[in-house]
């Protein structure tokens, strides 16, 4: 099959729709993954043991079942229960969900890498609990993560083509769809495969030379 430059500029409109849905699914879903990360983490260190034990519970099931299977559980059985979400909300809330829990384990790394006379700075001052993570514990911890978060990111992006399974047609999505109306598959997937590239290779290049900042 020959290259047609008619057929790319036939698929760019779609094309741009599909960047459009991943850049959302990927911006929206690692702060929901960023957010909600930082929260177990906290809760996993939780003196309570009915805080902590559920928490530890559900991020490992989370974190050991398939992304796929989760998106179709909250897409196909979670409106069963209550009101039904948009493919894509759909997508951002999985996404999110699903890398909260690798991004947990992160902040976890960054929290027990603060050195302990931190904590007994803290105590020594009388500092409430809020105030002690707030201002001395998560500035230092977050500080040492940033590039590891940033790596799951990336990982994120790669694996936001898994949304299309569900209707969030992001740009393989799109790339599929106009290969399967078309029988050209070629050029779109080509496209969406040098559009990975152009937004992986640049941001793993971000992610070094902040690193290499960070520990400075």
């Amino acid at each position: 099959m020959n290259w047609n430059w008619d057929v790319v500029a036939d698929f760019m409109p779609r094309f741009w729709d599909g960047v459009l849905v991943t850049l959302q699914a990927l911006v929206l879903g690692s702060l929901l993954a960023f957010t909600l990360g930082l929260v177990w983490a906290v809760a996993q260190r939780s003196s309570r043991a009915w805080i902590r034990t559920p928490v530890t519970a559900v991020t490992e099931f989370i974190r050991n079942t398939p992304l796929l299977v989760q998106l179709f559980f909250l897409f196909y059985v979670v409106p069963e229960w209550g009101p039904a979400m948009s493919p894509l909300v759909t997508g951002v809330i999985g996404l999110g969900l699903h890398y909260s829990t690798y991004t947990a384990e992160v902040y976890r790394a960054g929290i027990d890498g603060v050195p302990e006379g931190q904590w007994e700075a803290a105590t020594a001052l009388s500092l409430p609990p809020v105030r002690t993570w707030t201002a001395v514990i998560l500035p230092q911890a977050i500080r040492r993560v940033v590039p590891a978060l940033g790596n799951y990111v990336i990982a994120m992006l790669k694996d936001s083509p898994l949304i299309a399974i569900i209707g969030a047609f992001e740009m393989l999505g799109e790339a599929r769809a106009y290969g399967s109306e078309t029988f050209r598959f070629l050029e779109p997937i080509t496209v969406v495969g040098i559009a990975f590239i152009v937004i992986a290779y640049p941001a793993s290049l971000l992610i070094r030379a902040l690193e290499r900042r960070l520990v400075r």
